[in-house]
């Protein structure tokens, strides 16, 4: 490649880097803007988190889009093309994380907009700040191409597991206990599934680093061989 040529290619890398973290910060606030709404019943932030999930999708393609061409002109190699494919993959789970935050925001909706007397209680909003702050993570790791941060997140998200199958049984047992709760209970496992699922797409990101960073796939690694793997040259 020609000095130019050189020149253009790392130019296009570090804009598709910097529309990944634009991208990162989008569905970020809007699980933020969800479990708020969430929180104080406000159905209209409940309508801005699903309308702004359009912007996430135009930013998916975008990004796509962006990917393909630098692909088809340079035709990288190594670590460029892993970064790459790191991109494609990574802006797939944000997109679904953004699909997750319409989801709660859809459920919100639809348990306020109705009598929401019978409403179980129960607590998501530690195990949302902990998929919050697992994703903000990722996307650090993304940033600084360190993949050492992988395995603590999937420690993280073998808590947020516990705390989604804990909140699982509780629900079970209001609905159990007096059936009137069934309809919002339902509701809100819909909302606790969501949360879980970011949590799966955050460390699926940090794992996406290891891959950019050393070459391998650890994507169906135990802990165990993750921390290995971080830790190899």
């Amino acid at each position: 490649m020609s000095e130019h040529i050189l020149k253009q290619f790392d130019t296009e890398l570090e804009d598709v880097r910097s529309k990944v973290l634009r991208l990162g910060g989008v569905v970020e606030r809007q699980i933020i803007q969800a479990m708020t709404a969430l929180r104080n019943a406000d159905l209209p932030l409940c309508e801005q988190v699903i309308k702004g999930d359009h912007e996430v999708n135009r930013l998916e393609v975008e990004l796509d889009d962006n990917c393909v061409h630098i692909i088809a002109r340079h035709q990288p190699a190594a670590r460029d093309l892993r970064m790459l494919m790191t991109v494609i993959k990574t802006i797939t789970d944000l997109e679904r994380i953004g699909d997750e935050a319409k989801k709660i925001a859809k459920k919100t909706r639809a348990m306020y907009s109705s009598d929401i007397a019978y409403v179980p209680r129960i607590e998501l909003h530690h195990s949302a700040d902990t998929v919050v702050s697992m994703l903000r993570q990722a996307l650090d790791a993304f940033a600084r191409s360190d993949c050492s941060v992988a395995a603590e997140v999937a420690w993280r998200d073998k808590e947020v597991n516990a705390e989604f199958k804990a909140g699982m049984r509780q629900l079970i047992t209001y609905m159990m206990e007096d059936p009137r709760t069934i309809s919002r209970a339902l509701e809100l496992l819909f909302i606790a599934k969501s949360i879980e699922r970011i949590g799966d797409h955050a460390k699926n990101i940090s794992e996406y680093v290891v891959y950019m960073e050393k070459g391998r796939d650890v994507r169906h690694l135990g802990l165990a061989e993750l921390e290995s793997a971080i830790r190899k040259d």
